[in-house]
């Protein structure tokens, strides 16, 4: 688990656009790690992490793109069954609201990384340290 840094671009909601920002990233080696778009009327928030954010910040913001970074949290879990309910339980016994999240595919063979938005990201790193409570057999 680690804290990324997520950027948030506000574009133009029509075709092409997400084809123009991310192939000027490409051609500047800067690597879309991860992403979720939400859909507004005339506009698109797209969300996104990658390799270099402050390269991308410069360079979407010399092409006049309004960018808002922020932290998430970053956190590897094995790609089965239950990973997420575990992690999510984990986050609602300490009181942390998860506002948003997306996934991405597995970087390291049966992992993945979920990254989440969450109202308190040191509550929610120290929930996630710690193992997950046995139940007792009665």
């Amino acid at each position: 688990m680690r804290v990324e840094t997520q950027l948030s671009a506000f574009l133009e909601n029509k075709a092409g656009t997400l084809a123009a920002l991310a192939a000027d990233l490409g051609r500047h080696a800067v690597n879309i790690r991860a992403l979720t778009i939400a859909n507004l009327t005339d506009h698109a928030v797209v969300r996104f992490v990658v390799s270099d954010p402050q390269k991308a910040l410069h360079l979407l913001g010399e092409r006049g793109v309004l960018v808002v970074a922020s932290d998430v949290l970053a956190v590897d879990m094995p790609d089965r069954p239950g990973a997420l309910a575990i992690a999510t339980r984990q986050l609602a016994r300490a009181g942390v609201n998860i506002n948003y999240a997306y996934g991405s595919v597995p970087a390291v063979q049966g992992e993945a990384v979920v990254y989440l938005h969450v109202s308190d990201l040191k509550k929610a790193r120290a929930a996630l340290t710690r193992s997950p409570r046995r139940r007792r057999r009665r």
